[in-house]
């Protein structure tokens, strides 16, 4: 239809990376906490597995991929950072 999230691509036909940064701009990292701003999940530890990385609720438990916390217009995580890893 009109393509308003549709990731651009680089000049050589492939698409950008996705980038492991908050809403702020800040970068994220495994380990970090942040606040999840989708899924009603709270604070959040970003944890490695084979699948990939994920977002791991410290209240609940849930576990979401980070590929569903992507924001469509920034293609920055929909999260904010609260701290890094010691």
């Amino acid at each position: 239809m009109f393509n308003f999230f549709k990731r651009k691509e680089n000049s050589n036909g492939t698409h950008a990376p996705i980038q492991m940064v908050d809403l702020d701009g800040q970068s994220l990292q495994v380990g970090d906490i942040v606040e999840s701003l989708r899924y009603e999940m709270g604070k959040c530890r970003i944890i490695e597995s084979e699948e990939g990385l994920f977002y791991e609720s410290l209240e609940s438990g849930k576990t979401v991929n980070n590929m569903r916390m992507i924001d469509a217009a920034t293609s920055f995580q929909k999260v904010r950072k609260i701290s890094s890893q010691p």
